[in-house]
């Protein structure tokens, strides 16, 4: 591979994956599948048709016991043995080179084994009951997980219920998909033997779910591929102009990017660093994305240089180096290792700059990395087993690669699905998102979303159905609506109505223009759908504003300084004991009582207006008190009658009450209240706050008149 991708040859006729196999003879699946014909062989004996897959498997595992490959070879030879492949090929080779994409990336016996056998069951006379018998329960739910459902039974629904079934199996062991994979590929492989239409068919659902679920799973050996495979048939102009491109530049005498590997390679042994510098030529995809972002294509821009290290902090001293012997692209670096992709993918991103100005991308990762990286869960071995724990990841979801909280999300909204069709457009959707966020609650739990979710799609996330109560959020520490798109690494805390089983408050139709995840959108339209008519009119928030009686307080407890006064409280301020106080003579011979922190009041002292003195009356002199609060809210059902209801509920009289419109799902009332005594306003206050959908409650603060 190193002398390979240092000196890359000339590609020849270049075919999807075909940069995947140099370094290595192309293996003959007509020849194998004439081995495959001369019958078994003798018993504790191997095969020859299966030789390839041996060598590749002892690569990775020396010691594996090679029995079950092949008992497992034998039972699928002759079950399969009499059946073609379209392209003429004995269908034997199929399993044979499936399980030869499994053993190269590293996957385990039990793995290879059912792959040996994952068409028996669908297409032989072999039972399940049998293979469960003959190789254990773990085989025999492997094969079981990728066995097509049949169309006899589920019509127009055996392809999505069928990758419903792998889904849900995948949810309990990973490797029926790591299987499911492979099938693809090989199968994508050998498409051209079908009709156009066809292959473009299933051209399309690689690209709209196996490619995503190879992604997500980590397994990009296998998604490259897969996506190049796809751009050939479904954009086969492009193709061949990004193919063109690529044999020109197989075809020119210098190569930039082998120079600038050389460079790194001294940079590198004067500063004593052992390290791997290989040429990673890139796929036809890749190729053609990076036209299209940068236009024109140099030398550097058909490949990355790959730079393999022992240990992790050797990344770091490799990308210090580079960093200061050449000249760094500031805006490409990214570090992959301290904070892991959630398919534990693991690598620094840096590009760096020739005086002559070629760029060259680079990829810093350890061998370890380099073999997840390329396989993913696959790269796990059995993940079930102590063994594996070696290379689990300990940030977050990542912890489990067995169950990815994606795959736990998908799973639990597909349960809500029942309808194939649903199934498989929102699978596709729930696909489609290429990106994940993680954030973290008050609780120190964390919540995986994918990018552009928001805080609906965090309340059913965490709440399940029970978000349709939900009112609100805190995003770091501030108020925040429920449409707010959330970004990696946020703390959300959800506010909740009635989680005691009386909740009142209930989704908005509004909710699913900002819902991006299934599990929040299922939920959502059911509730909708199973309510109809929506909240009704007169329970619903106030859409207009509502005012009561204006009443401006008369201060029946307030004593001032000027003998026969008629003394009011401002409506700016509306004072209560034991608010500190001023006055103010005004026209008519009234006196006005101000909060002494009050605006109003600070303008009149700057205005040269003389106070009056002022005191509040004696507790046996005091009459009732009048205070106008302001109290902000979520938009809810119910929420003035519930409001309205814990102010009575306190022994206080309403004098009159202004609700706002709601904005942005945010309503502001506002009170003016007559207390038995000033003693009940931090209590009043407090029974205010404990309203669901209630954030704040305070004095109201109103621009003074200008009578005053």
């Amino acid at each position: 591979m190193s002398a390979e991708a240092t000196n890359p040859a000339s590609p020849g006729p270049i075919t999807p994956g075909a940069h995947r196999r140099r370094g290595r003879p192309r293996i003959d699946l007509r020849r194998l599948g004439r081995a495959a014909l001369l019958g078994p062989t003798a018993r504790g004996r191997l095969p020859d048709a299966i030789g390839h897959v041996v060598e590749a498997h002892r690569a990775h595992y020396p010691d594996a016991d090679l029995d079950p490959l092949r008992r497992a070879y034998v039972l699928a030879e002759s079950s399969h043995r009499g059946q073609m492949r379209k392209s003429g090929e004995p269908y034997i080779t199929h399993p044979l080179a499936v399980t030869l994409i499994l053993a190269e990336l590293g996957a385990e016996t039990t793995t290879l084994t059912a792959s040996l056998l994952h068409d028996t069951v669908e297409d032989t006379d072999v039972t399940l009951d049998q293979v469960r018998t003959e190789f254990g329960e773990e085989v025999a739910y492997l094969v079981d997980g990728v066995t097509k459902l049949e169309k006899v039974d589920y019509g127009a629904a055996a392809e999505p219920e069928t990758f419903r079934k792998m889904l849900v199996a995948t949810g309990n062991d990973v490797r029926v998909m790591s299987i499911k994979l492979a099938d693809r590929l090989h199968n994508m492989r050998t498409l051209g033997v079908m009709r156009q239409e066809k292959q473009e068919r299933i051209a399309k659902v690689t690209r709209d779910v196996l490619i995503p679920l190879a992604e997500r799973l980590g397994v990009q050996a296998l998604k490259t591929e897969l996506e190049d495979l796809v751009f050939a048939i479904l954009h086969p102009e492009e193709y061949a102009q990004t193919r063109a491109l690529m044999v020109t530049n197989a075809e020119r005498a210098d190569d930039p990017l082998a120079a600038i590997a050389e460079e790194v390679r001294g940079v590198l042994r004067e500063a004593g660093l052992s390290a791997e510098v290989l040429i990673r030529p890139r796929h036809f995809v890749s190729v053609h994305r990076v036209r299209r972002k940068r236009g024109e294509l140099r030398g550097a821009d058909f490949g990355r240089l790959l730079v393999l290290v022992a240990e992790d902090a050797d990344c770091y001293g490799v990308l210090g180096e580079l960093h200061t012997c050449f000249t760094p692209v500031v805006s490409e670096f990214k570090d992959f290792i301290a904070v892991p992709k959630f398919n534990l993918y693991q690598s620094l991103h840096t590009a760096v700059a020739r005086g002559d100005g070629e760029v060259a991308e680079v990829l810093i990762r350890t061998h370890q990395m380099h073999k997840v990286a390329e396989a993913g869960v696959v790269a796990l071995g059995n993940p079930y087993m102590p063994s594996g724990e070696e290379h689990l990841d300990t940030v977050g979801e990542r912890a489990d690669p067995t169950r990815p909280g994606w795959l736990s999300r998908l799973l639990d909204w597909q349960q809500s699905a029942p309808d194939a069709d649903m199934f498989w457009s929102t699978l596709r959707e729930d696909l489609a998102q290429d990106r994940e966020i993680t954030v973290f609650r008050p609780d120190g739990g964390t919540i995986g979303l994918p990018a552009g979710a928001s805080c609906v799609d965090a309340a059913y996330a965490q709440y399940g159905e029970d978000a349709h109560a939900c009112i609100g959020a805190r995003v770091n520490g501030r108020l925040a609506t429920l449409g707010t798109v959330l970004s990696d690494g946020d703390t959300v805390q959800l506010l909740m109505d009635g989680m005691d089983g009386a909740a009142t408050s209930e989704p908005s139709r509004d909710w699913l223009d900002h819902a991006r995840t299934p599990a929040a959108r299922i939920a959502i339209r059911r509730w909708l759908t199973a309510h109809p008519e929506g909240p009704s009119a007169t329970e619903a928030a106030p859409r207009a504003p509502y005012s009561g009686p204006s009443v401006r307080p008369v201060a029946a407890n307030t004593v001032v300084d000027q003998p026969g006064a008629t003394v009011r409280l401002a409506g700016c301020c509306t004072p209560v004991p034991p608010d500190e106080v001023t006055a103010f003579a005004v026209r008519g011979g009234v006196v006005t009582v101000h909060r002494v922190a009050c605006p109003g009041a600070t303008r009149m002292k700057s205005a040269g207006r003389p106070e009056v003195g002022v005191r509040w009356a004696d507790a046996e002199e005091r009459a009732e008190y009048r205070v106008t609060l302001m109290a902000e809210s979520f938009s809810r059902p119910h929420l003035l009658a519930d409001l309205t209801e814990a102010i009575a509920l306190e022994g206080v009289a309403i004098i009159s009450a202004t609700v706002e419109p709601p904005a942005q799902g945010r309503v502001r009332h506002t009170y003016t209240l007559q207390l038995p005594d000033a003693g009940h306003l931090q209590g009043l206050m407090r029974a205010m706050r404990n309203v669901p959908g209630v954030y704040d409650v305070g004095r109201a603060q109103h621009a003074a008149a200008g009578a005053l």
